[in-house]
C-alpha cells in the first residue's frame, strides 16, 4: 500500500559557503521535524561530507535523509545527485575532489565551509571554494552518477541563473536525467504548457534553503510504499504506481 511522504530534496548546510551557520545537521533535522518533512535531501555545493551525520540524526528522528550534492558542471549548470549507499557516496566525493578547481576559499567574501558533528562541534573545513564549477560537463556527470547507481536531477531548470535554461537557452529533448527540478516561481502546469516535450519527466519542487526559516517553503509529495532509496527511484521512474506530486497538483492551484 502506497503512502504519501512530504519531501524537500534541496537543502544546504554549514558546509556550503552560502549556507547560514544555523544550518547544522542538528538544526536541519529539528526544523524538518517541526515542519512535518518526512524525506529531505542534503545537497551542499560540490561536497557530500555533511551527509552521513545528517542521515544518522535523521534516522533517530524518523526523517529519511537522501545523501548527495548540488554539483556545478563546467557549463555552470546546477545538478542534484543522490546515492543510496555510503560507499557510492564516498566514491562520488573522490570524484568531486578530483574535479573541483583548487581555488582557495575566501571566507570573508564567500563564507565558511564547515564540517560539523552531531553535537555541532567543528571537525573539519573545506579548503577549496565549493561553489566553483567542476571541469566536467553535464552529460559526463550524468554517466558518473549512474555508474554509481545514483539519481541525477538537473536543479531549478527554469531559474535565470545556473540552470539548463539560463546556460543553454533551452532544455535538450534528449537530455539524460532521472527527473527535473523546477523552482517555486512556476507551476508544473505552466512549465509544461511552454515545454510539453518534457512531460515524460518526473518533477520535484524544493526550497533550495540556505537558511533555517526557508526550509520547507516549497516541497512535494512522494507516493511510495516506504522511505528507501529504491522506492524513491521508483517514484522518479513512475514504476509500480509510485509517483511524485507537487503542491499545486494537490491543491488544484
Amino acid at each position: 500500500m502506497l503512502k504519501s511522504y512530504k519531501a524537500d530534496l534541496h537543502l544546504h548546510s554549514v558546509l556550503s559557503p552560502c549556507g547560514d551557520l544555523e544550518m547544522s545537521p542538528v538544526n536541519i533535522i529539528a526544523k524538518s521535524k517541526e515542519l512535518g518533512l518526512q524525506i529531505i535531501g542534503l545537497t551542499d555545493h560540490n561536497c557530500t561530507q555533511q551527509c552521513v551525520v545528517t542521515q544518522k540524526l535523521g534516522a533517530e528522528n524518523d526523517i529519511f535523509v537522501l545523501c548527495g550534492a548540488e554539483v556545478t558542471t563546467k557549463e555552470e549548470i546546477h545538478c542534484l545527485s543522490f546515492f543510496g549507499k555510503e560507499e557510492e557516496l564516498n566514491a562520488f566525493q573522490e570524484f568531486l575532489d578530483l574535479h573541483l578547481p583548487k581555488i582557495q576559499n575566501d571566507e570573508d567574501r564567500f563564507g565558511y565551509q564547515l564540517i560539523v558533528d552531531e553535537e555541532e562541534n567543528i571537525i573539519g573545513e573545506k579548503e577549496y571554494l565549493l561553489i566553483s564549477a567542476l571541469d566536467v560537463g553535464i552529460e559526463e556527470l550524468y554517466h558518473v552518477v549512474h555508474n554509481l547507481n545514483g539519481l541525477f536531477i538537473p536543479a531549478h531548470v527554469n531559474k535565470p541563473a545556473n540552470s539548463l535554461m539560463s546556460q543553454l537557452g533551452f532544455i535538450p529533448p534528449d537530455l539524460k536525467a532521472d527527473g527535473l527540478e523546477i523552482s517555486r516561481h512556476i507551476t508544473k502546469e505552466a512549465f509544461l504548457k511552454k515545454n510539453a516535450y518534457l512531460k515524460k519527466f518526473s518533477f520535484i519542487q524544493d526550497s533550495d534553503a540556505h537558511y533555517i526559516h526557508l526550509m520547507g517553503e516549497t516541497y512535494c509529495f512522494f507516493h511510495i510504499e516506504n522511505r528507501t532509496f529504491e522506492e524513491i527511484c521508483k517514484a522518479f521512474k513512475k514504476e509500480d504506481g509510485r509517483f511524485i506530486e507537487l503542491i499545486e497538483e494537490q491543491s488544484g492551484v
